[in-house]
């Protein structure tokens, strides 16, 4: 009976064997495993948002983030009231809401006083309990929703005189545009500095300023749209008209304004000052109607 050999492979080990080799123990880590949100498979992508979801648990739970974040809140919720406060100092929304506060028969109305102003009798302001009554209720009341609308109706118009004249371009548009809105803040701060100069003490605001020049477009408007209907001819008769109209309007009102109670017993070089600003802002209305809108009519 032969005897068969029996060989082992270097790899398998008796299970009956009483010693067994012992693995050396692994070195301690030199930085705290932070891995756990990433997948233990090799050759695995970890998973979506694990990364950012750490991240944002680990910066919520430190102190020193939440702190910051708290004084961070607190700055900008100082600065949105600063604004406010900047904004309320130079800009009253409730002074602003006042000029706006219109309706359809009174628009209807300061339109045909503006192009026929001769008939109208009482100029002065309407008062209740020493604060004026809105425009909605008082005529002579100025208003800031007929320029803005008439100036967005100037500029619209400006594109079609340009338009049908073949000559229209994003950039003369502009141009029109900012020329025309450059003219008007010009005027505003030469009649505040004409009101300063002649110590003029009344109720007139920047606001009060920008009304009565701004009503200056229902006349340029007007004269526009007749030169694209009837001709250069018919430009400046509607020019002449609506300038005229336009003069005899701001004197009666500026006057009124100017010269209230409280100017009536002034000294009489203040008061012919004072007239001479008037009768000087109106002289000009002519002059910048024209500037803006004879290259417009051909």
């Amino acid at each position: 009976m032969l005897d068969i050999p029996v060989t082992y492979s270097s790899t398998y080990k008796p299970t009956g064997s009483k010693h067994r080799a012992r693995a050396a123990p692994d070195p301690p880590p030199l930085f705290d495993d932070t891995s756990g949100a990433y997948s233990s498979q090799p050759g695995e992508y970890p998973a979506p948002g694990a990364d950012v979801a750490f991240n944002v648990n680990h910066l919520l739970g430190d102190p020193m983030a939440n702190v910051a974040m708290a004084y961070g809140s607190s700055i900008a919720s100082h600065g949105k009231d600063m604004v406010h406060k900047e904004l309320h100092r130079f800009v009253s929304v409730n002074k602003l809401k006042y000029f706006f506060a219109v309706d359809t028969a009174y628009v209807a109305k300061k339109l045909g006083l503006l192009v026929f102003p001769y008939t109208h009798q009482n100029w002065e302001v309407q008062y209740s309990r020493d604060v004026p009554l809105p425009p909605r209720q008082d005529l002579n009341a100025p208003d800031l929703y007929i320029p803005t609308m008439a100036f967005i109706t100037y500029v619209l118009l400006a594109g079609m005189a340009l338009g049908i004249q073949k000559r229209f371009s994003p950039e003369v548009l502009g141009l029109c545009a900012s020329t025309a809105l450059v003219w008007v803040v010009m005027e505003v701060l030469a009649l505040l500095l004409g009101v300063y100069l002649a110590t003029v003490r009344s109720d007139l605001s920047t606001f009060h300023l920008l009304a009565y020049s701004g009503y200056k477009y229902v006349g340029m408007i007007l004269s526009v749209l007749t030169g694209l209907l009837f001709g250069s001819d018919g430009y400046y008769v509607a020019l002449a008209w609506t300038s005229s109209a336009l003069m005899y309007f701001i004197v009666r009102s500026l006057r009124t304004a100017a010269l209230g109670p409280d100017n009536m017993g002034g000294p009489a070089p203040r008061q012919r000052l004072q007239l001479y600003l008037t009768l000087g802002a109106a002289a000009f209305q002519p002059l910048i109607i024209y500037w803006l809108t004879f290259h417009l009519v051909r």
